[in-house]
């Protein structure tokens, strides 16, 4: 929509050409997939970081990123490993997680398994999100293509009626790959969880 500026600064709406009426400012619907009405559930994966051996400092960026954006978000630190991350996820979507993120374990290393507890979880993968996350973080640090994380959708079992998937993302496990990670997820989310929920394209 366009406005009119007159003579002392004041804007006005525009005039609609065809019925001579002035048009009013088109405002966005708000609804459960809008920030305020939307949770993501951040995972922290490290071992040091669940025997208290370490201070999480990933996980508490991605969470005051997410508040910053306005999300509601839970935070939860569960070992290295498969299965440890396959429950958590699990666990969170269950609990009414609309966002899952986790940080760490996307790695090489013999206990970097968060992918592999991940992929069982997702019906329909996202390879563009973790193509460009991958992409983001290797403008910066080009080890960041080591990262095997995954992106896509967790799709609930059950018949009609069924609530609609979580958005599952795997980052790495440093504060510097959160924000990156967030700079490009961010962006995304209104509209994803928009498409989730069946909005128009």
């Amino acid at each position: 929509m366009t406005h009119h500026r007159d003579k002392s600064g004041t804007t006005s709406p525009a005039t609609d050409t065809a019925t001579g009426s002035a048009r009013e400012p088109a405002t966005e619907s708000v609804g459960d997939h809008t920030p305020a009405g939307a949770t993501v559930a951040v995972i922290t994966v490290s071992d040091r970081s669940s025997r208290g051996e370490r201070a999480d400092t990933s996980g508490p960026r991605a969470v005051e990123l997410l508040r910053d954006a306005g999300y509601q978000v839970t935070a939860t630190i569960v070992p290295d490993g498969e299965d440890s991350v396959n429950t958590a996820i699990s666990a969170a979507i269950t609990a009414g997680a609309h966002i899952v993120i986790t940080s760490g374990g996307t790695g090489i290393g013999p206990r970097d398994l968060t992918p592999e507890g991940t992929r069982p979880l997702i019906t329909r993968e996202l390879p563009g999100i973790a193509e460009e996350l991958r992409r983001h973080g290797a403008s910066n640090n080009r080890m960041a293509v080591l990262s095997r994380g995954l992106a896509g959708i967790a799709d609930p079992t059950g018949s009609a009626g069924r609530p609609p998937g979580a958005l599952v993302v795997n980052l790495p496990g440093s504060v510097k790959a959160v924000e990156e990670g967030l700079e490009v997820l961010l962006p995304l989310l209104p509209h994803l969880l928009g498409q989730l929920r069946g909005s128009d394209h």
